[in-house]
C-alpha cells in the first residue's frame, strides 16, 4: 500500500480530471445496473396484482432503455479509465528511462541488464493492469456491492443477512490465497529478469559462446532456468486453479441459501414473488463482482510486486550528480590531479596521482595492464568520483560542475567501443544535432574510416547492426573516433583507441589528427611507443602511482618502464620486417 501511494498516486494525481469522468461514468453506469432487478419487481408484482398486460410492455421498454444506459456509459467507463493507465504506463516509462540515463556506472555494475529490462516491460505491465482494469473493477464492484445490499436490506433484512453469510469466508479465502499469489508472483518476476539477463548476455557475446563451441553447455543452463520459471508458473496456476473453485464454491453456497431461505419466505407470504425474484437477480448481479473481486486481488498483489521492484529503480540515487548551484565551464582547459585516490573494495587503482594537463597540450598515459590508466581518464568527465583529492578543469573542481556541460566540452573515445543499431553516418553524428553531411564526411576522414566506407555498398547509410556487429575492431575503433571528432571538443580523449589497427594504419590516423588536437587539451592512453611518443609530456603509471614522466628522449635515456617497453617493441618491429 506504501509503494501505491508513493509512486502511483502522484501519477494518477495528473489526470484527476479525466479520473472524475471516468468514475462519473461507472457511478451511472452501476446505478442503472442496480435498477434494473428493482424494474423487475414492479413488473412482476404489477402483473401479478392483476394490471393489464399492456403495463408489462411498458416495463420492457424501460428495462432497454436503461440496458442502453448502462451500455453507453459503461463504453465510455473503459475507454477512459484503461486509457488513463495507458497514459500513465507512458508517464512511467518514460521517468524509468529518465532514471536509467542519470544512474552512473556504479548501478549498472551492481544490476544485471535483463533484469532492468524484465522492470521496464514485464514488470510495467503488470503495473498497469493494476492501474487500469484492476482499480475499475475494484471501484466498480465495490459500488455494485453496496448499491444491491442496500436495496436488499431495505426490501428484506434477514434474507439479506442469509446470503451474506458466507462472506467472512471469503474474504479469508481471498486473503489467504492472496498472499501466496503475491509471494510467487514476486519469486517468478525474479526468475524471468534472470531469463531475460540470461539471453541478453548469451545474444551479446554469441561470438564467444561461438568460438568456445559452448552452444549445447548454455541451451543446457537456459534450459535449466526455464524449466525453474516454468515450475514456478505452474505452482502459481495449481494455486489460482484452486483459488478461483472455491471462491465459486462460496457463491454457490450463497444463492443456495438464498433460494432456500427466500423459497421458505415467500411460501409464508413474507415477501412477493416480485421481490423473491429481485433478490435472485441481485444475487446474478452479484456473481461477477465476487468472482471479479478474485480475480482484482491477483491483480493487486502482482501489480503491487511490480511496483516495489519499479519503485526500487526509481529511488536510486546517482552518486555523480550535479550540485545545486554548478560553476560556468572556464575558458581554460587545463586538467589537474591533486592527491587522486580511486579504489574498490580495499584495491587502490590510482594512490595519490598528482599531475598536470596544460591546456592545448597532449599528454600521454603509459603503463601495464591494470596499472590504472583508464581509471585516470574516466575521472576527467566524471564517469567516476574519486574517493581521495580532487580533479580540476580550469583550477575548478570538475564536481562543481554539471556533469552533463562538462562532458560536452570533452571528446572521450573509451577502451570498449560502442556503437549503436543505426547507420554509420547517425553513429558518427551521435551527440551532435542537426550535423550535416559534409560535417560527418570529414570527421570521418580525419579518423581514416573514409577509405573503409567507399567499400560499404551502402556507403554512410550502411547498417552497422547491434553493437557495430558488422563492422571489424578497427573500423568500430575509428567511428568511434570521428564521432569524437565531430563534437569538436575543448578536450580530447583517447584511451586505447588506436589497439585494434595495425602500425601503419595507426601512423595514418595520427598524422590526420595531430592538426585537429593541436590547441586542443589532448589525453592519449595507448601501449604503443609509437603512438605517444609525439606528446608533450609522457606519465608512467606502476600500480596507480606516476613512477616516471617526461619527453619520450628523456624517459628512454632513464631505462625505466618506458625505456624497456621501447626496446621491446623495436625488438617486435624488427622480427616481423625479416
Amino acid at each position: 500500500m506504501q509503494h501505491f501511494l508513493t509512486t502511483a498516486v502522484p501519477y494518477l494525481r495528473r489526470y484527476k480530471r479525466g479520473l472524475a469522468m471516468g468514475l462519473g461514468a461507472l457511478v451511472l453506469k452501476d446505478v442503472a445496473g442496480a435498477s434494473i432487478p428493482l424494474v423487475i419487481k414492479a413488473a412482476i408484482d404489477t402483473v401479478t396484482s392483476d394490471a393489464p398486460l399492456t403495463v408489462l410492455y411498458w416495463f420492457c421498454g424501460l428495462m432497454l432503455a436503461i440496458a442502453a444506459f448502462k451500455a453507453f456509459f459503461q463504453y465510455w467507463m473503459r475507454v477512459i479509465l484503461v486509457g488513463i493507465s495507458r497514459d500513465v504506463e507512458f508517464d512511467i516509462r518514460n521517468d524509468l528511462f529518465r532514471q536509467f540515463t542519470r544512474l552512473d556506472a556504479g548501478f549498472y555494475a551492481g544490476h544485471r541488464t535483463g533484469d532492468l529490462m524484465a522492470r521496464s516491460t514485464n514488470d510495467l505491465n503488470a503495473v498497469r493492469m493494476m492501474l487500469g482494469p484492476a482499480l475499475m473493477y475494484l471501484t466498480e464492484t465495490s459500488l455494485t456491492f453496496v448499491l444491491a445490499l442496500g436495496i436488499m436490506f431495505s426490501v428484506d433484512w434477514q434474507l439479506t443477512l442469509w446470503a451474506l453469510s458466507p462472506a467472512p469466508l471469503v474474504t479469508l479465502v481471498v486473503i489467504f490465497f492472496g498472499q501466496r499469489i503475491h509471494a510467487r508472483f514476486q519469486k517468478i518476476q525474479e526468475l524471468f529478469s534472470d531469463i531475460s539477463s540470461r539471453v541478453q548476455e548469451n545474444l551479446s557475446g554469441v561470438r564467444v559462446v561461438r568460438a568456445y563451441a559452448q552452444e549445447e553447455a548454455e541451451l543446457e543452463q537456459f534450459a535449466k532456468l526455464n524449466e525453474r520459471f516454468i515450475h514456478q508458473n505452474l505452482r502459481l496456476a495449481r494455486l489460482s486453479g484452486l483459488f478461483m473453485p472455491l471462491l465459486q464454491a462460496l457463491i454457490g453456497m450463497t444463492f443456495l441459501l438464498v433460494l432456500i431461505v427466500g423459497g421458505f419466505r415467500l411460501l409464508d407470504g413474507q415477501i412477493t414473488l416480485g421481490s423473491f425474484v429481485m433478490f435472485n437477480t441481485y444475487m446474478g448481479i452479484l456473481v461477477w463482482p465476487m468472482i471479479a473481486f478474485g480475480w482484482v486481488v491477483n491483480l493487486m498483489q502482482r501489480g503491487s510486486a511490480s511496483l516495489k521492484r519499479i519503485r526500487a529503480v526509481l529511488d536510486e540515487e546517482p552518486s555523480i550528480r550535479a550540485p545545486r548551484q554548478p560553476e560556468a565551464m572556464p575558458r581554460d582547459a587545463t586538467i589537474g590531479l591533486h592527491g587522486v585516490r580511486m579504489g574498490w573494495n580495499g584495491f587502490n587503482a590510482l594512490a595519490g596521482v598528482d599531475l598536470t594537463i596544460p591546456e592545448g597540450a597532449t599528454v600521454a598515459v603509459v603503463g601495464r595492464t591494470g596499472s590504472g590508466k583508464s581509471t585516470l581518464v574516466q575521472l576527467i568527465p566524471r564517469l567516476f568520483d574519486p574517493v581521495e583529492g580532487e580533479v580540476r578543469v580550469g583550477g575548478i573542481d570538475v564536481r562543481s560542475f554539471d556533469p552533463a556541460e562538462l562532458r560536452k566540452v570533452i571528446g572521450f573515445i573509451p577502451q570498449e567501443t560502442f556503437l549503436f543499431s543505426a547507420t554509420l553516418a547517425e553513429n558518427i553524428a551521435f551527440g551532435v544535432q542537426n550535423a550535416t553531411e559534409e560535417q560527418v564526411r570529414a570527421a570521418a576522414e580525419m579518423a581514416g574510416l573514409d577509405c573503409d566506407i567507399e567499400d560499404f555498398p551502402l556507403g554512410y547509410r550502411t547498417m552497422v547492426g547491434e553493437r557495430g556487429i558488422t563492422l571489424s575492431g578497427g573500423q568500430k575503433q575509428r567511428t568511434a573516433i570521428a564521432r569524437a571528432i565531430l563534437r569538436d571538443p575543448r578536450v580530447l580523449i583517447l584511451d586505447d583507441a588506436l589497439s585494434a589497427v595495425d602500425t601503419i594504419t595507426e601512423e595514418r590516423i595520427l598524422g590526420r589528427l595531430r592538426e585537429f588536437m593541436r590547441g586542443r587539451t589532448t589525453v592519449l592512453i595507448s601501449h604503443r611507443v609509437s603512438t605517444v611518443r609525439g606528446a608533450d609530456r609522457i606519465y608512467v603509471l606502476d600500480h596507480g602511482r606516476v613512477v616516471e614522466q617526461g619527453r619520450h628522449e628523456e624517459l628512454i635515456t632513464r631505462g625505466g618502464y618506458y625505456a624497456d617497453l621501447h626496446q621491446k617493441q623495436l625488438l617486435e618491429e624488427e622480427l616481423e620486417s625479416i
